[in-house]
């Protein structure tokens, strides 16, 4: 049905009840879907699953006559068929617009299910934006993407910043692989819940503040692959609270040169290697394995340094069975601040604020 619909009012209470009762349980799904694909872009099965959502959520749209409800899942469906055949890269912009329509889709419903007369101008407005970013160039589709995040809720996210260049094929398969590394640590204890898609959303948004200091590709494997070294490591070593001995200090300490060897021998990432190898560095000279001072260890270092450090507070919450309070890790990174750059402590504040005053969460932490 290519007509443009302005307003609705329920005809078939029936029919809107089965729709309504169906997309209770779509819509959360969805939402997972999304998550889970953003964790892991490599998941064919993932995308299939997500695709085959959307086409039953418009199938029962038509079969309950809510026609209007049609193109905007059409639309969604356009940017999932690009991202499968591998002309989209699916990131954050991508996931947000679309967690956003099925929010509005959701919106409505409850909206039509007071029985009134609904205007559907906002919402054919959200269809048409949805059917233009089907349309767009894929190196404009990102910022693209953000322009109608920030018309939905205001708030410019940092990715909107400034615009990284985008991943080659190549790279993206690698980093598809660096996320799934990145994840089998997750795996490993109920504790990492969250934790790279935590790393990832403070690095990304600390960078953009910077003006985008650090390449986002190099940093983004780099966030990735910093812990993966762990796994050669006994579980009990790097989940041991407390003092650790010599011996012990001496195995921990050679976790970052594990994951940096492997992506220095990978063409390409010889950037985020030495993030990754020099991210336990201090600028006081004090950390390892080389004891840099300030002016030698590279930025994106220095950044993963205050996000690793982060990331450790949120873990000792977690083994305490304390909150993970945001408000409590930013203090206590804030505490040891003489370990860390005082340029990317103000940045990764900033960030901070700006979560905040946007209601942004971070995954299991409040």
């Amino acid at each position: 049905m290519s007509e443009t619909i302005e307003h609705y009012r329920i005809e078939d209470e029936e029919s809107f009840g089965d729709f309504l009762y169906a997309l209770n349980e779509y819509a959360p799904r969805a939402a997972n879907l999304l998550q889970a694909f953003r964790q892991q872009p490599a998941e064919r099965a993932v995308l299939a699953e997500l695709m085959r959502l959307f086409h039953t959520i418009k199938g029962d749209a038509g079969l309950c006559r809510l026609y209007f409800v049609e193109p905007l899942i059409h639309a969604a469906e356009d940017i999932l068929v690009r991202i499968k055949a591998g002309e989209l890269v699916f990131g954050a912009a991508l996931e947000q617009v679309l967690l956003l329509a099925v929010d509005r889709l959701e919106l409505l419903m409850a909206e039509l299910d007071s029985g009134r007369d609904i205007s559907l101008q906002d919402f054919n407005a959200l269809v048409a934006e949805l059917q233009q970013l089907g349309q767009t160039p894929a190196t404009l589709v990102d910022a693209q993407a953000w322009l109608l995040v920030k018309r939905l809720t205001g708030f410019v996210p940092q990715e909107q910043a400034a615009r990284p260049r985008a991943a080659t094929a190549a790279q993206a398969a690698d980093l598809a692989f660096f996320h799934a590394l990145a994840l089998q640590f997750e795996q490993r204890s109920v504790l990492f819940l969250g934790r790279t898609e935590r790393n990832l959303l403070l690095a990304t948004a600390c960078n953009q503040v910077a003006g985008l200091l650090v390449d986002p590709l190099q940093l983004e494997a780099a966030v990735c692959m910093h812990d993966v070294g762990m796994m050669f490591l006994p579980q009990e070593l790097w989940l041991r609270q407390g003092r650790l001995s010599e011996e012990e200090r001496v195995q921990l300490a050679a976790h970052p040169g594990w994951a940096a060897d492997l992506l220095a021998r990978m063409p390409g990432w010889d950037m985020a290697a030495r993030i990754v190898r020099e991210h336990h560095e201090r600028p006081d000279g004090h950390g390892y394995p080389a004891g840099l001072r300030s002016e030698l260890i590279c930025d994106g270092a220095k950044l993963l340094a205050i996000i690793d450090t982060f990331e450790a507070v949120i873990l000792k919450h977690g083994q305490r069975q304390q909150v993970r309070s945001l408000l409590r890790a930013v203090a206590e990174v804030n505490a040891g601040e003489a370990q860390f750059d005082a340029l990317w402590i103000g940045h990764f504040n900033q960030v901070v604020r700006n979560m905040m005053d946007a209601g942004t969460v971070l995954p299991h932490v409040r």
